[in-house]
């Protein structure tokens, strides 16, 4: 099983070596960002050179919207899954009709992606996990674009107050990557808002992983941390944990 890296884990961290240190630890491949992307072809150098690809992409919503400058970024770093993150909160939708609205506009946004033969797909945080009219916003926002795949990211689904072992079968034919981090327990990392390596916390890795494993399609799974004071720490703890997971 190949294993991912979110170099927005590290982006308070010098690129270079970064890219440097998760390719020793065993990572296969990264997974960008926003402000990585300023200049593709000397980033996709950098992949090279340390023998890294990035498959996955967080591209923000705007990006996403000038379409030809996007799918230049996916032929030149040889992006194959385009992920729209998140939504600012002046963004997030207020009503069940609002996300449904979303949804639309997602699907419409994804089509030219599909045409020219990429996966297009939306990332999850806690908020679309507020209920509308009875159900996940998530929920809303994908009955109104099924064509739209999802990076599902489990700990974001925890905070959330959802049960990912119900949630991730209800969608599991349309979860194509997963993220993988954790939560540490209440009142512990702080300093790290709260998360914890891959393993380390309370997100129970163990009995989600069949699930992830059998009831979805995800093909690529990405170790994240939203803070963590410690790169190598987290780096190291977390591929060497989603190894024990088993494949």
């Amino acid at each position: 099983m190949d294993i991912g890296f979110q170099l927005f884990s590290a982006r308070n961290y010098p690129l270079a070596d970064v890219l440097k240190k998760v390719a020793a630890l065993g990572y296969t491949h990264v997974e960008g960002y926003g402000s990585l992307y300023t200049d593709p072809q000397a980033l996709k150098a950098q992949l090279d050179a340390n023998g890294l690809t990035m498959p996955t992409a967080h591209v923000s919503l705007g990006d996403l919207e000038d379409t030809s400058k996007t799918l230049k970024l996916a032929e030149t770093l040889g992006i194959k899954v385009v992920v729209c993150p998140w939504l600012a909160p002046t963004d997030r939708p207020t009503s069940a009709d609002g996300w449904k609205t979303f949804g639309d506009r997602l699907q419409k946004i994804g089509k030219p992606f599909q045409d020219a033969g990429l996966t297009f797909g939306y990332h999850n945080h806690d908020f679309e996990f507020a209920t509308y009219d009875g159900k996940y916003a998530m929920d809303l926002l994908l009955e109104a674009a099924p064509a739209v795949n999802v990076e599902a990211d489990v700990a974001w689904i925890v905070r959330g107050k959802a049960d990912p072992a119900t949630w991730l079968p209800k969608f599991g034919d349309r979860i194509v990557a997963v993220h993988v981090k954790d939560i540490a327990p209440a009142g512990q990392n702080a300093d790290e808002d709260g998360w914890a390596d891959a393993g380390q916390g309370s997100v129970p890795w163990k009995t989600l992983w069949p699930i992830v494993r059998t009831e979805t399609k995800a093909q690529y799974f990405v170790a994240e941390h939203d803070n963590p004071n410690d790169i190598d720490r987290f780096a190291s703890r977390s591929i060497a944990f989603i190894k024990t997971l088993g494949a």
